[in-house]
Parts: C-alpha cells; structure tokens; sequence
C-alpha cells in the first residue's frame, strides 16, 4: 500500500508518498481500506512538531477516514462475534497506523458504520470536527434546548457540526463567519444569524442579538484573538469553550467573576473510551436521519498531502478538506 510518511518535523515539504506493506489486523483490530481521509489543522500542528503530543517518528499522520473494512482480526475467543465484515461501508475515528494511507489499521472499537445516503468524503469529515463539535457542545458546555450559543468561525469543519447539532438539540445559533460564501453556507446549515467576524463592531452586534442578555454558550475557535471579548458578552453562568488557539489570550477575570462564568478547556484527547463510542453513536443516528450534514470544501490527491495541509491552515474557512487515496 502507499501511504504518507514523516521522517523529521517540520513543513508541508516533509511528508513524502512511499510504498509500505500492507497491514494485517491482530485480535479485536481492523483494516479498512481508505476511500477518502480527513485533513485536520491537528494534523499541521504534529507534523511541523509544534503541537503538545509528539509522534513517534518515522510516522503517518491522519486519524480520520472512511472506507470499507478488508480485513478483520481473530476473535480472541469463541464467544466474540465481529462488529464488521470485509465489504461494510464505515468511518474511522482514530487510526493505529495513520490515515493518510490506502489501509488503515484501526482498533474495532473506534470504527463506525457509514449509513448508505452519506459519501466517503463526508464519512471522513466526521471525528474530528463532528465528536470536537459534539463534546465542546454537550460534554463541556452542557449545553440545553433553548440556550443561546454564539459559535465562532462556524463555516469551518468544527463550525459547521456544531450549528447542525446544536440546531438539532433546540438551540438559537449565531455564528460568524469571514466571507459571504461562508455566511450563505451558515444560514443554510441552519443558524438564526451570521455575522462577519471581520467587522470591526460584531461583537457588539452580538451581544444586541441578545437583547443585552449574552451568550449561554460560546464556542470559541481562536481563543488567542477572541477570548477577552467573549467573556463580556456571556450571559450570568455562560460557558465558554475554548476549541482551538494559536497563542497567548489576554482577559480580564473580572468578566468571569460578575457573572460566575465558566472557561472550558477541550481536547478529544481526553475524552475516554466510553465518550468517544458515546458521541459516536448519536453521531451515526444524526447521519441516518440527515440531522448531519457534512460539507465537503475540497478533495486533494493522497499524493498532494503537503497542498492540503496548506490549505487546511488559511483564512476563510468553508467545509472539510479530505484526501483521496
């Protein structure tokens, strides 16, 4: 199989294409051959080495793919039956070996059915951004039908999953977005308001969307630029969840304190076992019933892995990037 390797940190230059054997699964394992995989700015973050949890090198990034399985390892015991056969449609949430690869070494229990009306591109679109979006929202946040959340750049991946499943669950959405492109794609996917996050008054907007009330729940994708000005416009008890961040954030505690805010950290490398089977078995009941919808922005060549991982990182966010194997 050919499959994307990194030898040392650094830039996109480093991923190379090589031929590598193909994977055979142990007991409680799989391996699904990779129809489309999913290109996550996580995966930028741990080839140029920046990011906190440092891969083993010579490595294959990637964690998320769908496909179908080929193999399946020996039951360990008589009495284990298989969740999956060779030839079944499903998505990867976590792989063993890398996803950026045609063959994905998976454990069993991280492997989810991929109902018929939603694509391999979408099938790849779904961990990261859909469990991200899921736990921020309902793990962290609590978040309630009837709530109020203001969701940060939300025609990105992550942005996009949580209009959809907070609309699901009975929430007001406001989302911003930095181009019209985004804001027609944002409405479209269900929030009540889109702001252009670029204006220099949006965050005043915001708030006046409230009525001067804030924000139960906000979701915050670039806590570096935007974090001291969320906390002003939460509501008494408003959460805010900080999903992504590329720096120093300055606040003043204050705004915490007069309204006994909450700051929520989130990382899917913390959630358990049981959080990830949990939040992908209302994810694949969302993808039956249409409730999710992933977008799709852009499908890049395997071969081109360096190209998506340049475009994965620039301004203007809309939709998932995958790769095709």
């Amino acid at each position: 199989m050919k499959a994307i390797r990194v030898k040392e940190f650094g830039g996109p230059e480093v991923m190379k294409l090589e031929e590598m054997p193909d994977l055979k699964p142990a007991a409680g394992q799989v391996v699904v051959r990779l129809r489309a995989i999913g290109v996550n700015p996580v995966d930028t973050y741990m080839r140029a080495g920046t990011y906190p949890r440092k891969p083993f090198l010579p490595w294959t990034p990637g964690t998320d793919g769908a496909g179908a399985i080929e193999s399946v390892g020996p039951a360990s015991n008589s009495k284990d039956a298989a969740r999956f056969k060779p030839g079944d449609r499903v998505y990867i949430a976590g792989s063993l070996s890398g996803a950026y690869a045609e063959q994905s070494l998976c454990d069993e229990r991280f492997v989810f059915p991929l109902p018929a009306n939603v694509s391999f591109a979408q099938g790849a679109a779904m961990h990261i951004p859909y469990s991200t979006a899921f736990r921020a929202l309902f793990h962290r946040a609590r978040a309630r039908g009837g709530e109020t959340v203001l969701i940060h750049g939300a025609s990105g991946a992550v942005g996009i999953a949580a209009v959809q499943l907070a609309r699901a669950a009975g929430l007001r959405v406001i989302g911003t977005v930095g181009s019209d492109r985004g804001r027609q794609l944002v409405a479209a996917e269900g929030a009540d308001e889109v702001l252009d996050h670029n204006a220099p008054g949006h965050f005043d907007e915001a708030l006046a969307l409230t009525g001067g009330h804030g924000y139960d729940v906000i979701i915050e994708m670039l806590a570096n630029v935007n974090l001291g000005r969320d906390l002003p416009i939460l509501a008494p008890k408003g959460r805010a969840v900080v999903v992504g961040n590329r720096g120093n954030a300055e606040i003043d505690a204050r705004n915490i304190m007069t309204r006994d805010a909450t700051i929520l950290g989130m990382s899917m490398w913390n959630a358990s076992t049981e959080d990830v089977v949990s939040i992908h078995s209302a994810l694949v009941a969302g993808l039956e019933n249409k409730t999710l919808r992933p977008v799709i922005r852009q499908e890049i060549p395997l071969a081109e892995a360096a190209r998506a991982h340049k475009t994965v990182m620039e301004a203007g966010a809309y939709g998932k990037i995958v790769l095709i194997p």
